[in-house]
């Protein structure tokens, strides 16, 4: 999908219209090591309590019935720079597109 170079939206920090510049932020993959993290915490002495304790806590138990697979699309992560105030805002909802392209 082809989305345009600047807009014309509202600026939270100017409270008016104004032109924003329109980026796509790299997306970022999680650490390699968040499963060593886990145990080492739990050595620790972290999540050992009673119910789920958060992040710590019990993991979904798997279905057997559960499909697997990673999406076709990711959304997308657009950030808006004002030309005013240079202050940068997210876009609130990400859309669903295979291929994001700024023309």
């Amino acid at each position: 999908m082809k989305i345009p170079n600047k807009t014309r939206r509202y600026c939270k920090y100017c409270k008016k219209h104004t032109q924003h510049e329109v980026a796509i932020a790299k997306k970022k993959e999680r650490g390699a090591l968040k499963r060593g993290s886990i145990k080492r915490a739990k050595k620790r002495g972290r999540g050992t309590a009673y119910g789920n304790v958060g992040r710590w806590g019990s993991k979904p138990a798997i279905s057997k019935y559960k499909r697997t697979g990673a999406k076709i699309s990711k959304k997308t992560d657009l950030r808006y720079k004002c030309t005013e105030c240079n202050k940068t805002s997210v876009q609130k909802e990400g859309k669903r597109m295979k291929k994001c392209e700024l023309v």
